[in-house]
């Protein structure tokens, strides 16, 4: 729901320029059919609405109401309003990602054999075979974030560079996760094709909530499973960055699953060489404009 409001808008605005001119004439009609607007200054306004026919009840609807209402909608209509892509029958199929690895002495503990580290190696190993072809970057991090590898459809590149990360290969200790992802967004946004963030961390910092520009982030926790899913810590940062935990299993349906969710996480690429096309939304207020146009054929109601 949230995404479908930011992306409203419409893609012809020009035409809602009309809605100001429907505006004034409602606000002179109105001026011109009140008869008793020249008695009022001279008159008290009870004894007025006792000497004016019907003067004491006024209509709530009138055809000037119901013309602008129709004018207005019309015009948004006309102006098309969207909030939707359409599908693009030629755009990549497989969608960018950026994995974002902690690469600290915590990551060398051994309750996840042979290290949380070499896990988390393997798992993105796992994930990159199911991901063959997609393009696919990498972000490690400490007490700073470095890009290591940008998205590149080339596995090979991406698991050579991650078997080099050693914490005694960072310059700074520490845990610095948001400027991590942060960088992971920059990425997918520089990158114009969508795509998505996947972090490998056993804990997580107190993080604000961040603007990443529309890019999914999934949280795989380097934990044993039971352990995984009681960490608050973790938890408390999916919640800031509004990601979704990967509970962590012995076997590949952990990374099967996040396969499946990156491959259709997030607004679909726009195909090489065209623009993305939204979908248009004003054909919704059809109903609506002939329910108004009927209510003119009601007996005398023009005349009203």
């Amino acid at each position: 729901m949230m995404d479908a409001l930011a992306n409203f808008h419409f893609l012809r605005p020009l035409w809602l320029i009309l809605i100001a001119p429907a505006v004034a004439l409602w606000w002179l009609e109105r001026q011109e059919a009140d008869t008793t607007a020249r008695w009022r200054a001279v008159m008290d306004a009870e004894l007025l609405a006792r000497l004016t026919v019907g003067g004491d009840s006024r209509r709530r609807l009138t055809p000037g109401d119901l013309l602008l209402a129709a004018w207005v909608i019309g015009a948004c209509a006309v102006a098309g309003p969207t909030w939707q892509r359409m599908p693009q029958p030629f755009a990549q199929v497989a969608r960018p990602a950026v994995f974002v690895l902690k690469v600290t002495p915590s990551m060398g503990e051994r309750d996840l054999a042979p290290t949380r580290l070499d896990r988390a190696r393997e798992k993105m190993e796992d994930l990159l075979k199911l991901r063959e072809g997609a393009p696919t970057g990498l972000v490690a991090y400490a007490g700073s974030a470095h890009l290591v590898v940008p998205p590149t459809p080339d596995p090979a590149v991406v698991t050579g560079m991650a078997g080099a990360l050693a914490p005694d290969v960072m310059p700074r200790q520490g845990d610095a996760l948001a400027d991590a992802v942060k960088l992971a967004a920059k990425l997918i946004a520089d990158g114009g094709q969508g795509g998505s963030i996947v972090v490998f961390a056993d804990t997580a910092p107190a993080v604000t909530p961040l603007d990443l520009q529309g890019a999914p982030v999934f949280l795989f926790p380097m934990l044993p499973p039971a352990r995984a899913s009681a960490a608050p810590a973790l938890r408390a940062a999916a919640t800031a960055l509004d990601a979704e935990i990967i509970a962590p299993t012995i076997d590949n349906a952990d990374v099967e699953g996040l396969a499946r969710l990156l491959a259709t996480a997030g607004p679909p690429p726009p195909a090489p060489g065209e623009e993305l096309r939204w979908q248009e939304a004003g054909w919704w207020l059809t109903p609506l404009l002939a329910v108004l146009v009927a209510v003119w054929f009601r007996r005398g109601w023009v005349l009203a």
